[in-house]
Parts: C-alpha cells; sequence; structure tokens
C-alpha cells in the first residue's frame, strides 16, 4: 500500500517551536517551488551592487530560478533592472554574467532597444508597427547604500522602508555605490537555500570550523543565558566591549546599535556594527587592513564590521574592504553563492592591497560553509532525521527564522 506524502501545510503545521524544520521542508521539490514564489518571488531579494554596473552601457545578468534579470546602467548614470526577454518571441538578450553595450539586441532577429528598455528598432515588422508600448518589461527595485535589491511580484512589501532608514545612513561613509569590485567567487552549495541561511545565521560552529575567520570574527552572544562560569565571564566581557564601543562610535556619528527586524514582517534583516578580534581592523589572516586606501570617505580602521544580513544574503562592511554574498537558489538541493570583495574605487592590486590577504580569510569560510551545508542536507534527507532542538545559547536567531518562514508561507495560502 502506498502512503501518500503530507501536504506542505502539513509539514508547516508539524514544525515543533524551537526546532529545525521538518525534513520535506528542505527536501522536497514542490516545497521549493512554493519557495521561490513566495520568498524569491514575491518578497525583496538582494541580487546585485550598484557597482557591478560602474559606467553607462554596463550591464549585469543574473538568473533567478527561471527568470533573468538585466542590471544596467543607463546614458543618464541612472541604474534600471529589466526583464532578460524580449518582446517579440521571448529569446533571451544577453547571457548571464557582465557585458558591456551600447544598445541591447536581441541576438535572434535583431530587435534594438534602448538603454531605457524603450524599442528602438524592430527589422521588418512593417512601417506601421508601433514599438511604443513594446519595450523590455521593468522591473521593481531599489538600492540600499548601494546594495540592489529586487522584488518580482507585483506587490512589493512596503516594509523595505525599515531597511532602508537602517542602512543608508550606515553605509554612506562606506560609498558602496561607487566601490570597486576586487574579486568574485561563485559557489554551489549541495544544500537548500535554507539550510544556506541558516548556517551563516549562527557562529555555535565557527570554533571547531572557521579558524581562519575567528582570528578577527568575535562569537559574540546575543543573549544573556550562560552554560557555566567560564562562558559567563567571557559574554559579560564581550558585552562590556560591545557596549564601549558602540557608544563611542555612537557619539562619533557612526551608526552601530542593533536594528532588526525578523518576526511578523516581510523584508527580514539584522544589521549591527561589531567589533573585531585581534588588531581590530579587518576580516583578514592578522585581522589587520588588507587596503591601505580605505573605503569611501572613512579616515578610521577601528570602526568594527557593519554586519547585515538579510533572507538572502550576508554582508561585511569594514574600513578597508567589504564583503557581500547573495545566495540564489538552483534547486531543492542546490544553491549558487555569489561572494564579492570590494575596495576603494581608486585602490590599486599590488600598491594599495594585497588579493590574497584581501580575500583568504572569506575564501577559507565560505567553502568550509558550502561542506557543512552539504553534510547538513545530507543529513536532512536520512530517513533517520527528526527536528532537532535549537540552543538557547547560540541559536535562537534560527528559531525566529523559521517562524517567520512559517508564518509566510501560511500567509500565502500554504
Amino acid at each position: 500500500m502506498q502512503i501518500s506524502k503530507p501536504s506542505i501545510s502539513d509539514l508547516l503545521n508539524s514544525r515543533k517551536p524551537g526546532h529545525s524544520l521538518p525534513a520535506g521542508l528542505y527536501t522536497r521539490d514542490d516545497v521549493f517551488e512554493a519557495d521561490m514564489e513566495v520568498f524569491f518571488k514575491n518578497q525583496w531579494i538582494n541580487i546585485a551592487l550598484d557597482c557591478d554596473v560602474p559606467e553607462p552601457g554596463d550591464t549585469y545578468v543574473v538568473d533567478v530560478g527561471k527568470t533573468s534579470l538585466i542590471v544596467l546602467r543607463d546614458d543618464d548614470n541612472q541604474i534600471r533592472v529589466l526583464h532578460n526577454v524580449c518582446r517579440h518571441r521571448g529569446t533571451r538578450i544577453l547571457d548571464p554574467g557582465q557585458h558591456m553595450v551600447a544598445k541591447l539586441v536581441c541576438p535572434y532577429h535583431q530587435w534594438t532597444y534602448e538603454l531605457s528598455g524603450d524599442l528602438l528598432h524592430a527589422p521588418r515588422m512593417g512601417k506601421d508597427f508601433d514599438t511604443s508600448c513594446r519595450g523590455l518589461k521593468t522591473v521593481n527595485f531599489v538600492s540600499v547604500g548601494g546594495l540592489i535589491y529586487v522584488c518580482l511580484g507585483d506587490n512589493p512589501p512596503a516594509d523595505i522602508t525599515s531597511l532602508i532608514n537602517a542602512m543608508e545612513d550606515r553605509l554612506a561613509p562606506y560609498d558602496i555605490r561607487n566601490a570597486k569590485i576586487a574579486y568574485q567567487m561563485d559557489i554551489i552549495e549541495d544544500g537548500n537555500w535554507k539550510l544556506t541561511m541558516e548556517n551563516n545565521r549562527e557562529c555555535y560552529h565557527c570554533a571547531g570550523s572557521h579558524p581562519e575567520l575567528c582570528v578577527s570574527f568575535i562569537d559574540f552572544r546575543f543573549d544573556t543565558e550562560y552554560e557555566n562560569d567560564e562562558e559567563r565571564e567571557i559574554a559579560l566581557e564581550q558585552q562590556a566591549l560591545y557596549n564601549e564601543r558602540t557608544q563611542e562610535w555612537e557619539k562619533a556619528g557612526y551608526s552601530s546599535n542593533v536594528v532588526a527586524q525578523l518576526e511578523h514582517c516581510n523584508t527580514n534583516f539584522r544589521t549591527q556594527r561589531l567589533i573585531i578580534g585581534g588588531a581590530g581592523e579587518s576580516q583578514t589572516p592578522d585581522a589587520t587592513a588588507a587596503s591601505k586606501k580605505l573605503m569611501g570617505t572613512m579616515t578610521r580602521k577601528d570602526l568594527g564590521d557593519v554586519h547585515l544580513w538579510g533572507h538572502n544574503c550576508w554582508n561585511h562592511f569594514m574600513g578597508d574592504h567589504a564583503v557581500t554574498a547573495t545566495a540564489i537558489p538552483l534547486s531543492s538541493g542546490k544553491t549558487l553563492v555569489r561572494t564579492k570583495w570590494l575596495v576603494n574605487k581608486d585602490a590599486v592590486e599590488g600598491v594599495d592591497y594585497d588579493l590574497d590577504k584581501l580575500t583568504s580569510v572569506w575564501i577559507a569560510t565560505t567553502q568550509q560553509d558550502a561542506d557543512l551545508v552539504a553534510r547538513s542536507q545530507a543529513g536532512v534527507e536520512d530517513p533517520s532525521y527528526i527536528p532537532g532542538p535549537y540552543s538557547d545559547y547560540t541559536e535562537k536567531e534560527l528559531d525566529k527564522f523559521a517562524v517567520w518562514y512559517i508564518d509566510l508561507m501560511k500567509a500565502s495560502g500554504y
């Protein structure tokens, strides 16, 4: 007798508070399709940076599921996001990646579009053919301090304003909009996108898995529960240092306090200016700055790490450089993680910065995380998997992520 599988609704309702998700929410293809609709179409997602297209004519093509997007800078130096679908017979105009173009020309029948997306020329369609209503379809987008977010749905969530209000002032000194991409790395993790994001939202695993990162990254406890006296003493010292640094940074005009929108919302994010360990300057092998030219208008190397995460991204902004990462689901068991290292637009490799020092910590960390996510995916696919309890001490953010995920799934009719 064949046993029917539980519905998505059944899976959502079976999740026990304080525990990881039921296996099917990580492994099933129908759940993946639902996730793409709910979280990667109808919510704001981070897909690119202003500095991906630094000059007029620069284009950057990103695929999200079956949707292909052209991020470009037009002749008026304005950023636009367009659907990469010719209005003739639907042909993809550009391949994924970066290009420099004067016009957007469909390779199939040479329909030609201005960088505004307006249709300029449609050969052999007749002299009475109306080009005015056949421009490329536009996409809802917003640049948040130089990070480009899009919403592919018809009703973009209004609470993106909370993210904008939190980050525009915080990111202004780094001038991300005019930074330079020094290096990019793509890695495909063999795991569901939720496992990728869960792994990023906790540092329970850091001490045993990320020796390079732990030179500079301090595993700060975001709660007030302690396992033993030693842990309590360390946490209280960290809290005192955070309070001291945050007060000094805020007084100097650098926004630093926690701003979080994690539950009962659409746009999920958290930001805080984190302290850096060791030399205290940057996330490098020795925690000193990798670039002699600081970001934007920065004049200090001791302003910590402005950390920002969303439901498909995480970012670290430091005095000398920034690291940004976006996660784009490819299937129920594969996720593209695209990491970029940013420096001052005038910084010169080999003169102002050494590329290995700039990138080695997060290259190692990203590869280590990919291995952990693959192990997690293999585990949730195992028939013996039973959702386990999150640590009240180090994994509270994961529980909030699970609550947010389930609430939005149910609100979407699942």
